[in-house]
């Protein structure tokens, strides 16, 4: 599948994507929608249907929500998909989106490698987990690169670009110029568990879940602080709700675990929101209810 001239003029043409949740739908969109194929692979076709129809609706809906005019039948035309990774042993490159959960990863990464050709870069999206700890897994270091997307994953403008101990200076740069080619800034981070956003962010929000846990505000009330007394744009648990509340716990479990440090300990309130099912936009309810007519709140 080498060898087809990308508009943007990175030289990795076809682009496996593992994974058709939140992100890895984002990645896949992004790909697409700047000119790059794409092989998105999960475990059912009925999550990769779920997948194309969710992608064909961010198209037509982008021009509302301040992005790009899409033309969703010539994004979801450069996309093929997959059930099981063996669909991806002919493509430059993998982006891999699966759950923080580093029994998962490293059944992925073994049999990533297992699959794909050798040269086949490996690009870890992780929010959390050590890049070269998922290195040792494979026959290729010197080809595994972290890169921190942000979600929304076509909104967002910059990641975090991150090598292992062992990435070659080359795979670094074959990765930054299929992130500029994507519109990404690629912000160079060194290899640490949580690198920089989620060493700061995954402790303010575990935080905000303690207040509402121990009754001293409502979850409401926590995000209205932030926006209107800091100007940002969403609260903590709003934000909790749209990367997915048990994302959020397995990346404060996987920072508990590494640094062995109690200001990671996760808020009991994170645990039983994921185990009831209350993952946040993905699943209608987190910290706040979703429907197709807005968000009301919704005492955690």
């Amino acid at each position: 599948m080498t060898g087809n001239d990308n508009p943007n003029g990175a030289d990795m043409t076809v682009i496996g994507v593992v994974g058709a949740g939140v992100m890895g739908v984002g990645v896949a969109q992004n790909l697409a929608q700047t000119g790059h194929d794409v092989v998105l692979v999960d475990t059912s076709e009925e999550i990769l249907a779920a997948a194309m129809a969710t992608i064909s609706r961010n198209c037509r809906m982008s021009r509302l929500m301040g992005g790009p005019e899409l033309d969703a039948d010539e994004v979801l035309s450069r996309i093929n998909t997959g059930v099981g990774i063996d669909a991806l042993a002919k493509v430059d490159v993998v982006i891999e989106n699966v759950t923080e959960n580093w029994a998962v990863k490293r059944e992925v990464y073994e049999g990533l490698d297992a699959v794909c050709g050798p040269d086949t870069v490996f690009i870890v999206n992780t929010s959390a987990i050590p890049i070269t700890k998922v290195a040792a897994v494979t026959s290729r270091p010197a080809q595994v690169v972290g890169v921190h997307f942000m979600n929304p994953v076509p909104a967002k403008p910059a990641c975090e670009l991150i090598p292992g101990f062992h990435t070659s200076a080359e795979t670094v740069e074959r990765t930054r110029a299929l992130l500029s080619a994507m519109g990404k800034k690629a912000i160079d981070v060194k290899d640490a568990c949580g690198f920089v956003s989620n060493r700061v962010l995954m402790l303010t929000v575990n935080e905000a879940a303690y207040l509402v846990h121990e009754g001293v505000a409502s979850a409401e009330s926590v995000d209205e602080v932030f926006r209107s007394c800091f100007g940002h744009p969403m609260g903590p648990l709003e934000t909790a709700d749209l990367i997915g509340v048990d994302t959020i716990l397995y990346s404060v479990e996987v920072l508990y675990e590494h640094y062995a440090d109690s200001k990671y300990r996760p808020c009991p309130l994170l645990k039983q929101m994921t185990d009831a099912g209350l993952h946040g936009r993905k699943s209608g309810r987190g910290f706040y209810e979703y429907s197709a007519t807005g968000r009301a709140s919704v005492a955690a």
